[in-house]
């Protein structure tokens, strides 16, 4: 199977798709083919076998092909005319703006495309923190009480600590632990700066977290290992770009079979069929025996290779069972119908 990797794109986590595609080369069995976005929104051919981020930092990828993408993929020109680009199926690796927030999907999907990753409705959901705390509670699954502010509300925080979250941002950029109204400005000012709204939340200092990642083939779920991420006060951007990298298998959590169980039926609430097509990661806090969403992840960072025993394995399943785009024919009855009505 030959996947065609589409990284980088226009959002503030660019750099971090990167890192995330580059450790690809060391999970994935198949051939890889690497398409590369950048901030001008020009598609790229990288030579899988001079791909480093180097290249992009210092700008030398613009001396690779560039790609057009039309019907039926991706091509580049050739001595005579173009070259279309050999490609099985696509990975959208592109996290944050463009590859999360349903850009990427709407152009796949309208050059009838096969490719794992979100589909338009689910990068609706998991994109915007908003839209994910009402999608979970319609589907049954409990979530930390949250205010929702824009940049024009006047904030009004009552209790701390709390934590601020910037509503389309991942990574945790822009995120602040508050633990007084002294710092509340200066943390708004950080949110703000990189989006018009946020959720505030308590804080609550200890509260366990867990990561689980999986997809459903064929109507029946893969899942990976449960984790609990080793962390300080929170996981703060430097902490999670680092995660990007990370190839190696992580340790399963420390829970009984009963919160095992617990954990992989909210998963399964929240995957739904709203994320067929897709795999990803939802962090969980559970409290009280009580298991709480804190964040769906639609394009988890390096992919959570590492929570899977056989990464490969799974996401070639994934690749051979994608769901298929309904065939609407137009036949233009309706209108043929009025005509006849007309005489005419």
């Amino acid at each position: 199977m030959k996947i065609g990797i589409v990284f980088g794109g226009v959002s503030f986590e660019h750099e971090i798709s990167i890192v995330s595609s580059i450790a690809m080369k060391d999970v994935l069995k198949d051939e890889l083919i690497y398409i590369f976005l950048d901030q001008d929104r020009t598609f790229y051919h990288i030579p899988t076998a001079t791909i480093k981020s180097k290249l992009f930092s210092s700008g030398e990828y613009k001396k690779c092909d560039t790609l057009t993408l039309k019907k039926g993929g991706f091509s580049k020109k050739a001595m005579f005319g173009e070259k279309e680009l050999d490609v099985d199926v696509l990975l959208n690796l592109t996290h944050g703006g463009d590859g999360e927030d349903g850009l990427l999907a709407s152009l796949f999907e309208f050059n009838n495309l096969a490719y794992i990753g979100p589909r338009k409705g689910a990068c609706a959901v998991a994109f915007n923190k908003f839209l994910t705390k009402g999608y979970a509670a319609s589907t049954g699954v409990k979530t930390i009480d949250y205010n929702y502010f824009t940049k024009d509300d006047e904030v009004i925080v009552d209790t701390f600590p709390v934590i601020i979250k910037p509503v389309t941002l991942g990574s945790s950029i822009g995120v602040s632990i508050v633990k007084s109204q002294e710092e509340l400005n200066y943390a708004l000012d950080v949110a703000f700066e990189f989006d018009d709204a946020i959720i505030i939340e308590p804080f609550i200092s200890g509260i366990k977290e867990y990561n689980l990642a999986g997809c459903k083939v064929n109507g029946e779920f893969l899942f990976s290992i449960i984790e609990e991420p080793q962390k300080a006060e929170f996981l703060d951007f430097d902490k999670k770009y680092l995660d990007f990298a990370r190839t190696s298998t992580a340790l399963t959590a420390d829970l009984s079979e009963t919160m095992q169980e617990k954990v992989k039926e909210t998963f399964k609430k929240v995957y739904n069929n709203t994320f067929e097509g897709s795999l990803i990661r939802c962090d969980l806090f559970i409290e009280n025996d009580e298991v709480y969403l804190n964040e769906i992840n639609p394009i988890p960072g390096s992919m959570a290779n590492y929570l899977f025993e056989d990464f490969n394995a799974v996401l070639t399943s994934l690749a051979k069972a994608l769901p298929k785009t309904r065939q609407i024919k137009v036949d233009y009855a309706y209108v043929n119908k009025i005509q006849a009505s007309k005489g005419k």
